[in-house]
């Protein structure tokens, strides 16, 4: 997400943020717009989904979900209530997290309501965590149907998956990189920032598509296919200015994954 989209987003949030007495609460008729859902009877599918998973909790629903209505105007200075919901932080968590997770104003929705502070930084610094964490599992779930081809052609993919890394960083082998990266325990991708994890799981699932369609069988013939698509994506990214191999390394991605379960987990049990 651009700096200036995320910028926006936050800026909605805050300009339809409500108080009363220190409560804060938002319309869902006002939030429906920001979340990019064009039909009020979709949005109400997401909205009844929150409140059941309050009711699954000891919290009271209607401390949450308030009924209320919002008067639109409908043409000629005439207006028109319609049905809408007082909702708290806390279900507007939940509307999120129950949300369309393919639309990029309910990832960022997820951290802006997860974060109790309005301070934009610390929002968006969770919503990158996330969107890391997300990278990380799709290329886990990439890998693991590389690895299935592999193994049912006798290949080697360990040595397939390293040839593949060579290619990425510039010749520096996968060993090499986890020294130069101050890496001494764990994988190499659970170090990546979100564009090389991104990057590695593109590559591979090219490479998934061709073993396929191009019907290679050997180890030689998947090597130098991974490593093709790989050096495509490295190319791609010198272009724009990214060097693969001078990234500085991230937070473990699996310490940053249990905080983030841990934080839902203290939300949907509040």
């Amino acid at each position: 997400m651009k700096k200036s989209h995320s910028n926006k987003l936050f800026e909605q949030l805050e300009s339809i943020r409500n108080e009363i007495e220190g409560v804060e609460f938002w319309s869902a008729r006002d939030l429906q717009k920001v979340f990019g859902y064009a039909k009020w009877q979709n949005f109400e599918i997401t909205l009844k989904k929150a409140a059941t998973s309050i009711e699954n909790t000891s919290e009271e629903l209607q401390n949450h979900f308030t009924e209320a209505s919002k008067k639109v105007e409908v043409g000629s200075g005439a207006t028109r209530e319609l049905k809408d919901y007082a909702l708290t932080r806390y279900a507007c968590y939940l509307v999120a997290q129950n949300g369309d997770p393919n639309k990029e104003e309910i990832a960022f929705a997820q951290s802006y309501f997860a974060v109790q502070t309005r301070k934009q930084e610390l929002i968006e610094k969770r919503y990158l965590e996330g969107e890391r964490v997300t990278a990380r599992v799709k290329l886990t779930e990439t890998e693991k149907v590389l690895s299935e081809l592999i193994n049912q052609r006798k290949a080697n993919f360990g040595y397939i998956r390293a040839m593949g890394d060579k290619a990425l960083f510039g010749g520096l082998t996968t060993n090499q990189m986890k020294e130069k990266l101050g890496i001494t325990n764990g994988a190499l991708s659970d170090y990546l920032q979100t564009p090389l994890i991104k990057g590695k799981d593109f590559a591979a699932s090219l490479t998934n598509e061709n073993i396929r369609n191009k019907e290679l069988d050997t180890t030689n013939q998947i090597a130098n296919e991974h490593s093709a698509n790989n050096e495509g994506v490295r190319k791609l990214m010198m272009e724009r200015g990214i060097v693969p191999e001078q990234l500085s390394a991230g937070e473990d991605v699996k310490k940053i994954k249990r905080r983030l379960a841990s934080e839902q987990n203290k939300l949907t049990k509040k």
